[in-house]
């Protein structure tokens, strides 16, 4: 099987765009992808597309409507939070398979304004508002809260990951808000669900990211200078776990998904040089740094409190901003992630540039459905 290269990547600026439709946001990242490769669409042999507000919408279709319909096949996917990373992963699948050697990826997701989750359809007594609430600040300020029984973490060190991820987002002008929040400001913010207050909530926006994958054979004939490997794709659900059922349980798939996606690269979290993780709310980066190994059980306020998860850190986590402060367009945060990386990987990430970088991670997690791990390679020049 090919080893798979991301050889264009890109993502628009964040932010809302009420008067633009779905495919126009994504065609917009598609064309700047393409050009990060030096492709046009006519040498796309294959479109993959994740978008979830609009699933029935044939929006692959329609954004090859905006920039050339080659009659290529497309495959629209939808997977939650996850629904990004699941359509690069299918385009990295297609040509491990040895299916095509030059495929387009396409995230993107035009959002509105206020809570995710809640009720949902079914039969039965509704739980929402009975048994606690399904919205999403809620299930993830009860796993932080759990996390705090459990480890001792403390309300403070969940808002100094606001904090940090706020920094970082002032290196970055593509994400939505580029804005300093001092800890006080984090702390003392209106309380959205205890212990996250609204800034330490990820911000609903419009966005979409792209890559262009191909095949060694491709990579070589492209030129590999600003080619980045793709050393692992990982991606796993929900497993039956014994707990109460009211509680979701957001840690399990993260966990399998991490430990495949190690397996596949043939490397440790140590590894790894940076990490784009799924950070819906402060508290949900917390619980990721023990659920992607970076650090034993029990221990992740301390990689907070210690600095190492920072810029300039052991291991910078959400050097783009993270969600908080680029923003969670949900069909595009798996490839905007990878965007992220890949700059990285590239030395070309500017003022929020992780040194030395050679191997990053990104990770997503869809609650309940999927959750998407990739770990990126820096080339070595040989």
């Amino acid at each position: 099987m090919s080893d798979v290269y991301v050889m264009g990547v890109d993502m628009i600026k964040f932010g809302r765009f009420p008067d633009r439709s779905v495919p126009n946001i994504g065609a917009e990242a598609a064309l700047m992808a393409l050009d990060d490769a030096g492709l046009g669409i006519q040498d796309m042999q294959a479109l993959y597309c994740g978008n979830l507000g609009q699933a029935n919408a044939m929006v692959g279709q329609r954004i090859l409507q905006e920039i050339g319909q080659t009659g290529m096949p497309v495959v629209n996917v939808a997977n939650a939070c996850a629904t990004g990373a699941t359509a690069f992963r299918e385009a990295w699948m297609s040509i491990k398979a040895g299916m095509y050697d030059v495929v387009l990826a396409v995230g993107v997701e035009q959002m509105g304004k206020g809570l995710l989750g809640g009720a949902g359809g079914g039969d039965g007594i509704p739980k929402e508002g009975l048994l606690g609430s399904g919205t999403m600040p809620c299930v993830f300020a009860e796993a932080g809260m759990e996390h705090a029984k459990e480890h001792g973490t403390t309300f403070e060190q969940f808002a100094k990951i606001s904090v940090k991820n706020h920094h970082h987002s002032t290196m970055n002008p593509k994400a939505m808000y580029q804005i300093e929040t001092p800890l006080d400001e984090v702390m003392n913010a209106e309380m959205i669900s205890y212990p996250n207050t609204k800034l330490m909530c990820s911000v609903n926006v419009d966005g979409s990211a792209a890559a262009v994958l191909v095949s060694e054979k491709k990579a070589k004939e492209l030129g590999m200078g600003r080619a980045v490997k793709v050393r692992a794709s990982a991606m796993a659900s929900d497993p039956y776990t014994d707990r109460d059922l009211v509680m979701p349980d957001v840690n399990a798939c993260t966990r399998l998904a991490a430990k495949d996606a190690y397996e596949q690269a043939g490397i440790g979290p140590e590894d790894v040089n940076l990490v784009e993780l799924h950070d819906c709310f402060a508290t949900a980066e917390m619980l990721h740094y023990e659920n992607l190994g970076l650090c034993k059980d029990g221990e992740a306020g301390r990689m907070i409190d210690e600095g190492h998860v920072e810029l300039g850190g052991k291991v910078p986590v959400n050097v783009s901003g993270g969600l908080l402060s680029k923003g969670h367009p949900l069909g595009a945060t798996g490839i905007a992630n990878i965007y992220e990386v890949c700059t990285h990987l590239r030395g070309e990430a500017g003022a929020r540039q992780v040194e030395g970088a050679k191997i990053g991670m990104t990770h997503v997690i869809g609650l309940g459905t999927a959750c998407g791990i990739h770990i990126l390679e820096k080339l070595t020049k040989s």
